[in-house]
């Protein structure tokens, strides 16, 4: 059993003891650290926060204590019951809210949730306000209201309407060729929000959505992050509905993945790689991903005569390089989409919206759509850690080896070799070091990757 406090919010796994899991107990302390912080932003009467939640089944008990300890603190909480992580983002801006709280862990398996904060602008915090608010939980005052001065809480289920609704008027998304193309596409929501608002997006677009795991319950038909092998029933009922392709989304629908109409993965990678390519051929400007995305979004931007970057891995690291670069697009090679003229944060709901625009002004499969672009295999593996295993010195030691080679080490280590690339940090949401790596082909992506973690294992004595 887990609980992994960072500075992109506290995840951990429900039950068990006191500190060492997500109980409770911890759930208040966090929300009154960040209650906390929020005062501490501004200096004013009333506070308010949005709150939503994915399906998970431990999701409403969360919710309540969030919520309750935001009243306890004299806040106000607009509570969004069943919705989406861009969907909260949104409403933060829109309702010119002080902060919000989204209860989700995001791709991890039922037994996970988290807090995951977002500040006024409705953005994930940046390092130094994580920190803080760590640092309040374990070292600060919290001051509870007076009983004359607690909070209310009211309930909107509006927003993943006007979240969709913002997404169609957006210039770029094209209502009307979308709507003439009569589009048919299986959506995997894996009993999540995703089942909900997926659906809806769709019928306004007059697509015919075929609603496969879209049951908000909780309970997880599979593995919920969106990868080849988890997706076998998706990949068959596209084939058998002869559906022009289908989508997955994770539980908390800000990773996005699609099937092309042969029941084949169109690439996790390159459902960012193509919605750029659509908002670059509309758009003039500049694009992002973090160190472990695809080369794909690099060679495309090129060859829109437009500057690429690459920022450390995480959603508030994407946006801040988005921001200094002035991207027009950017996300993570997850899945995650980030449109900042809807708003910085990873969206599905925008990116279908936009994947479907491209695919119906230009008329073609979406098989037919991927072979537009390079090829790149990409090989995404992990190992556990222990206590004893020293993880900044395993890295240390792996950049000394290939030193020779192009190097980055703003997180982690990431290895740039002529042909392929490799890149090695410690998660932020799981007790793991990922590896991932991408080559021209899956058996050297595979093979590359196979050979550093057995480099791994040798100088961690494993």
């Amino acid at each position: 059993m887990t609980l992994i406090k960072s500075i992109s919010g506290i995840r951990g796994t429900i039950g068990g003891t006191q500190g060492a899991n997500l109980t409770p107990i911890d759930v208040v302390k966090y929300a009154a650290a960040y209650g906390t912080w929020v005062k501490s932003q501004r200096n004013k009467e009333e506070y308010r926060v949005m709150v939503g939640r994915d399906a998970r089944i431990s999701g409403e008990m969360i919710q309540q204590l969030v919520m309750q300890t935001l009243v306890g603190m004299g806040i106000h909480v607009i509570d969004l019951g069943l919705s989406t992580t861009p969907t909260v983002e949104v409403a933060v801006a829109l309702e010119h809210a002080d902060g919000g709280v989204i209860l989700t862990a995001s791709h991890n398996p039922k037994q996970w949730n988290a807090l995951k904060l977002l500040n006024s602008k409705g953005e994930f915090l940046d390092a130094e306000a994580g920190q803080e608010i760590l640092d309040i939980a374990e070292n600060g005052q919290i001051d509870f209201a007076q009983v004359d001065d607690l909070g209310e809480v009211s309930i909107n289920e509006a927003y993943i309407d006007l979240h969709i609704e913002e997404i169609l008027n957006l210039p770029l998304v094209n209502v009307d060729a979308i709507k003439k193309a009569k589009f048919k596409v299986v959506v995997d929501a894996v009993n999540s929000t995703g089942g909900i608002a997926v659906p809806l997006l769709l019928e306004a677009l007059d697509v015919h959505p075929i609603k496969l795991y879209c049951e908000p319950n909780g309970q997880f038909p599979h593995n919920p992050e969106p990868l080849k092998e988890h997706l076998g029933d998706l990949m068959e009922l596209v084939v058998k509905e002869n559906a022009d392709f289908g989508l997955v989304v994770d539980p908390d629908v800000d990773r996005l993945a699609f099937v092309d109409e042969n029941g084949d993965m169109f690439g996790e990678e390159y459902t960012l790689v193509a919605v750029a390519d659509y908002v670059l051929q509309n758009t003039p400007g500049n694009t992002v991903s973090n160190m472990s995305s695809s080369r794909a979004l690099r060679d495309v931007t090129k060859r829109h005569g437009a500057r690429y970057a690459a920022s450390a891995v995480g959603e508030v690291n994407v946006v801040q390089k988005m921001k200094d670069t002035d991207a027009i697009i950017g996300g993570e090679g997850n899945g995650g989409i980030i449109y900042p003229e809807l708003h910085y944060g990873r969206d599905s709901l925008v990116g279908i919206a936009l994947f479907l625009s491209y695919l119906a002004e230009i008329s073609i499969s979406v098989s037919q759509l991927r072979k537009e672009y390079p090829s790149y295999f990409m090989s995404k593996k992990k190992i556990a850690l222990t206590p004893q295993l020293d993880v900044d010195a395993i890295l240390k030691k792996m950049a000394e080896t290939y030193a020779s080679e192009e190097i980055d080490t703003i997180d982690g280590v990431k290895i740039d070799f002529a042909e392929n690339w490799v890149h090695l940090r410690k998660s932020n949401t799981e007790p793991i070091i990922r590896i991932y790596t991408e080559a021209k082909s899956q058996e050297k992506a595979d093979a590359l990757a196979d050979r550093i973690i057995s480099e791994i294992k040798q100088i961690a004595n494993l």
